[in-house]
């Protein structure tokens, strides 16, 4: 979010003076890391959480749509960076079918209709739907092979999907940016505190991580940006803003399932989403996913939840606790008696043992075997609770962004699908905070972004347009 929001601004502004502040040693060591997420261009292909089924049997695919057309958008901005040779698209992301899988006859039937209310729309035309085992298995081999039993199957196949490396993206980033005049990226300082000046300014209190003791410096800005992935919360409420009260964080752990072994590693080439069991949150959605992280390819399957108190991977035990106020603390336990199913699954799911992690990867693959996989530990993700005036305290699976009335400051807070939508929460984040330049910008938006201010779903021959444009760009798979 912070290196997007950076080069945009930037953009936007040569003019500007940015100082980027980073707590460790090196950029995108948190969640953005390629090893701390799943890694999928979120675009609602393969994820079923995003198209729930009505009442009426009908599926709303409204969600789908917002998701997939936010994702075009950072596309296109990857797409201008990278046809000014200012980004190496091979580097971060590449073609990767995405698959929805589902076994069981009520599963089989939703998922047909998902097929057809989505492949009706321009913008998932061309999404494949079968039931054949056979088909299934030529698609993915992993899922059919030595299935033995009587179960009914579907599956969904889009060839428009993605596996991006977000590390290595944002590193690029980065170093693009650190590059540009009046721009400095200042390694190993934490931010410790934040005051609003009589002046307006902010003044932004650093200490030197590496040195003992601390050796602290500050900074003084007229706009702040707080990117700080689950490191975000404490430091929106160090700024004292009316727009932050009531926020709380609810910090839940990652794991993965990583095989490292390349004769099975080749077996599989897809992102595969099922279905999340019942009652269970939609962080729990399971996907078998191939990756490409540099030279190197996996598999990964989760993702399997833990609990830990730290907002970030590189915390401190205290994030949880620090982080609550009198404000925040009504919503927090309120969130938390609404969600008592998510206290469940968290408790069953520090407690899996090696052999019952693998029996959940079975169902996805039945020939894995213990001894091919290894237990990863992925990025904390934090999720927002926050406010309500009537339900009290709500639990948000999605990304919140707050900002003080003025644009002065802004944060953001939140989870999936976090990194595939940064190009679209920082579009809007530029028109909230300069209000005043927003008439001045709309040129340069539209050259980072073309489809800028209009709506993709809405003109089947924009989609088209900007998909091609894109995909060439980036060296995807061009649309047919």
């Amino acid at each position: 979010m912070s290196a997007t929001l950076g080069v945009m601004l930037k953009e936007l502004d040569p003019k500007l003076k940015i100082h980027i502040i980073e707590r460790l040693d090196e950029v995108a060591g948190e969640s953005s890391d390629a090893w701390n997420n799943a890694g999928t261009g979120h675009a609602a292909l393969c994820e079923l959480n995003y198209t729930p089924e009505k009442d009426d049997g009908s599926i709303d695919i409204s969600k789908a749509l917002q998701v997939d057309e936010e994702f075009e958008l950072s596309k296109q901005f990857w797409a201008w960076l990278a046809r000014q040779k200012r980004i190496d698209p091979t580097r971060f992301i590449h073609s990767l079918p995405h698959m929805s899988f589902v076994v069981g006859k009520a599963n089989q039937e939703f998922l047909r209709k998902r097929h057809a209310a989505m492949n009706a729309h321009p913008l998932f035309h061309g999404m494949e739907f079968t039931t054949d085992r056979q088909q299934i298995g030529e698609w993915a081999p992993l899922l059919m092979k030595d299935r033995q039993d009587s179960e009914v199957y579907a599956a969904t196949r889009s060839l428009l999907g993605t596996d991006v490396n977000f590390g290595a993206l944002t590193r690029m980033l980065f170093k693009d940016l650190d590059a540009l005049p009046d721009t400095e990226l200042h390694m190993g300082r934490e931010v410790r505190d934040l005051d609003r000046m009589d002046d307006g300014r902010w003044r932004v209190r650093v200490r030197v991580e590496h040195l003992k003791g601390g050796e602290h410096s500050e900074y003084y800005a007229h706009f702040v940006f707080i990117g700080a992935g689950g490191g975000a919360l404490p430091l929106l409420e160090k700024s004292n803003i009316p727009e932050a009260e009531g926020y709380g964080g609810f910090p839940v752990s990652g794991q993965w399932l990583r095989c490292l072994n390349p004769a099975i590693i080749k077996q599989h080439n897809a992102k595969v989403y099922g279905k999340a069991k019942s009652g269970s949150p939609p962080m729990s959605v399971p996907h078998l996913d191939r990756r490409t992280i540099g030279d190197d390819h996996a598999l990964l399957f989760g993702p399997f939840a833990g609990f830990s108190t730290k907002f970030l991977k590189h915390g401190s035990w205290l994030d949880l606790p620090s982080s609550l106020e009198w404000d925040n603390l009504i919503p927090m336990v309120e969130a938390g008696w609404k969600n008592l199913d998510l206290t469940k699954y968290l408790i069953e799911q520090v407690r899996l043992s090696p052999e019952e992690r693998l029996e959940e990867l079975k169902e996805f693959m039945p020939t894995a075997v213990l001894k091919d996989w290894e237990l990863a530990i992925a990025g904390q993700r934090v999720q927002v609770i926050k406010k309500d005036p009537k339900e009290g305290g709500i639990l948000e699976f999605g990304t919140e962004l707050v900002s003080a009335a003025d644009g002065s400051l802004a944060a953001l807070l939140g989870a999936s699908p976090g990194a595939s939508t940064a190009v679209s929460i920082m579009l809007k984040l530029s028109l909230r905070c300069f209000p005043d330049r927003a008439d001045e910008w709309q040129t340069g938006l539209r050259r980072m972004v073309p489809s800028f201010g209009r709506k993709l779903a809405e003109d089947p021959a924009l989609i088209k347009e900007v998909r091609t444009n894109s995909h060439n760009a980036l060296e995807l798979l061009v649309p047919a």
